[in-house]
């Protein structure tokens, strides 16, 4: 895809919101890109934008992503699996 097609759909601070924000896109079948500052990951840093992650999308997916940001779950909109009784979790 073509560099200067991407776009930013949101700004958040630390990678690990990022993250999650990628995933939920991912999800949706959206490619995504993160653009940071080395240092604000390695550091932990986020004064002054340093720990400011950039989500981006290819242009043509801008709106699509931006639905899917601003919907809200339910507990009733997820599919939640209950484990089997009796069954142990290994953790």
């Amino acid at each position: 895809m073509d560099e200067d097609r991407w776009q930013s759909v949101c700004a958040v601070s630390g990678v690990i919101r990022a993250r999650i924000i990628e995933g939920r896109l991912q999800a949706e079948g959206i490619p995504v890109r993160l653009q940071y500052e080395p240092i604000g990951a390695i550091y932990a840093i986020t004064v002054d934008g340093l720990g400011e992650v950039q989500v981006l999308v290819p242009e043509e997916w801008l709106g699509h992503a931006r639905r899917v940001l601003e919907k809200e779950y339910t507990e009733e909109d997820l599919d939640w699996q209950e484990e089997p009784q009796g069954m142990k979790r290994e953790i």
